[in-house]
């Protein structure tokens, strides 16, 4: 132990040294020709040393070794710097928006370490891009629809097609209320993605929680005509959880909305939680088919609705619920048989 603690006050003095140390190859412009002063600076040195101590060295010997490593650093140094200047290459490309090029990193030394994180990097950027530009064509195409809607709807109105009697009204309102959730929704993932998303916890009984969230769930479809019931199961009955109300209240909305619209018309959707030590576990379950089990990592993905395009939906309830939930440092996701979602609380 005391050798590796040896080490790492060496380590430790060196890295310092290097910081505070001026460093005189900066200003050269090349690696190969640092390594070239390098070389001629030891080599010159050495010589030197053994000059005084002997008092003489062949010249031509002497010319030659130098040469000849000279020569040898120049040689390696080009496969030494080759991942650099694909580094600089790739990073150019990069700069210009194509994030495919990828450095070969064969080395285990620093290099070979910068072109793997390098590497890395340039993989995150494309991902990144590639989220980004899904994320645009998703925002426009649900945009896209209830503007449409809405834009034919005002259209008959004012060539006199249609009359503005409370089915037309309501139609008009119905798209507009989408679009109003769109936003709301859209301003909610942005601000959990941005990190400014707080969180204000409170000791929460979770019977009267359930109540009022079955409630606004029980108007909302009957809005649709789906005619879908609601339960709710608690044990025990006087169980509480530590959570942020209004942030949990949105997470239950959003799996009850998701499970009324998924699940047959006139069928049942069930609420229950378990208060297991240190958790709670809350369940949303349907009578439908439920989610294949090769989908259910995705449905959590902003703008995914496990398989289904329709619904009327924005496909970003469930990103948001499991963002909410992380936040809690709880857990989220399809259970068996896949029609029901599990959410866990910790309480702490």
């Amino acid at each position: 132990m005391a050798w590796h603690r040896q080490v790492r006050r060496l380590r430790e003095t060196a890295e310092y040294l290097s910081e505070a140390l001026p460093r005189p190859l900066d200003p050269v412009p090349w690696i190969k020709l640092k390594l070239a002063i390098l070389m001629l600076c030891s080599g010159g040195a050495a010589f030197g040393f053994f000059r005084l101590k002997i008092g003489w060295l062949p010249p031509k010997t002497t010319l030659a070794a130098v040469v000849i490593a000279l020569v040898t650093s120049q040689f390696l140094a080009h496969g030494l710097t080759r991942p650099l200047r694909a580094m600089t290459a790739a990073a150019k490309q990069m700069a210009q928006g194509d994030y495919t090029r990828r450095v070969r990193a064969s080395s285990k030394d620093e290099v070979g370490q910068l072109a793997e994180a390098f590497n890395q990097m340039a993989a995150d950027l494309a991902d990144a891009d590639q989220q980004r530009r899904d994320l645009i064509a998703n925002v426009s195409h649900e945009l896209r629809t209830p503007i449409t809607a809405l834009n034919a709807v005002l259209e008959n109105l004012v060539d006199g097609v249609s009359e503005p009697d409370p089915k037309t009204l309501r139609t008009a309102l119905a798209q507009t209320e989408r679009l109003s959730l769109l936003v709301s929704e859209l301003l909610d993932l942005s601000s959990i993605e941005a990190g400014a998303f707080p969180l204000d916890r409170e000791r929460l009984d979770v019977a009267p929680l359930f109540a009022e969230v079955v409630a606004e769930a029980e108007v909302a479809v009957a809005a649709l005509g789906r005619g879908v019931r609601f339960t709710t199961d608690i044990a025990p009955s006087a169980a509480t959880v530590f959570a942020d109300r209004a942030r949990l209240q949105q997470v239950l909305h959003n799996l009850l909305d998701n499970a009324a619209r998924h699940g047959p018309s006139g069928g049942e959707v069930r609420l229950r939680a378990r208060r297991l030590p240190g958790q709670l576990v809350i369940e949303v379950a349907d009578d439908g088919p439920g989610i294949p089990p090769a989908e259910r990592a995705r449905v959590f993905d902003r703008f995914t609705r496990g398989g289904r395009s329709d619904g009327g939906g924005t496909g970003l309830g469930l990103a948001i619920s499991r963002w909410v939930v992380d936040l809690h440092g709880g857990t989220i996701a399809v259970a068996d048989p896949g029609s029901r979602i599990r959410v866990t609380i910790p309480d702490n």
